[in-house]
């Protein structure tokens, strides 16, 4: 007699077998001395994961975006995701504005135009920028001037000194898959 129950195999994991070289990774922006804290564009970003601590996958950055704050028009060949937890945003999508606001999600599909700026009274703050794949948070890096915190006002710089900010923010975009749109 023939019971095939018995004899059923359980099908080979198509997911690959776990990388005991990686870690868990836990980021405290207000006390991890370690984490990247990024002043541009008048806002200041901390780097909570990068790229490389996710095997490639994605970058997760805190950003703290004081009343006027924001990035100018641009694009990127990646997918960026916000959610703010305080205050609210103006974003900018394809020409179009809208608002989000603490408790809402939103994603910018790779190669979109956008910008955001902060048009409240008071600071914003998106937690979870993350982008995928990761790369954004070294271009910030390599642009942006150290902090020591996460809610650090940004220097303040002079004409000569943005200027030379925005020449190496353009110099370096290419490099990181990023386009300005200037009007």
């Amino acid at each position: 007699m023939n019971d095939s129950s018995s004899t059923s195999s359980q099908p080979a994991s198509t997911i690959p077998p776990d990388d005991p070289r990686r870690n868990l990774t836990h980021a405290h922006p207000d006390e991890d001395q370690k984490l990247h804290h990024i002043a541009l564009v008048g806002d200041t970003y901390t780097v909570l994961l990068t790229g490389e601590e996710t095997a490639g996958r994605y970058c997760l950055i805190d950003m703290h975006v004081p009343p006027g704050g924001g990035p100018p028009p641009h694009r990127h060949d990646f997918e960026e995701m916000f959610t703010v937890l305080e205050g609210e945003i103006e974003l900018t999508f394809r020409g179009v504005k809208s608002v989000a606001r603490a408790g809402e999600t939103v994603n910018v599909p790779a190669n979109a135009p956008h910008s955001f700026t902060n048009a409240s009274e008071r600071p914003a703050r998106l937690l979870l920028c993350m982008c995928t794949p990761p790369g954004q948070e070294e271009f910030f890096m390599a642009v942006g001037e150290p902090v020591t915190s996460r809610t650090a006002p940004p220097p303040e710089l002079d004409e000569a000194a943005k200027a030379a900010q925005m020449a190496k923010a353009e110099a370096l975009a290419p490099r990181y898959r990023t386009e300005f749109l200037w009007s």
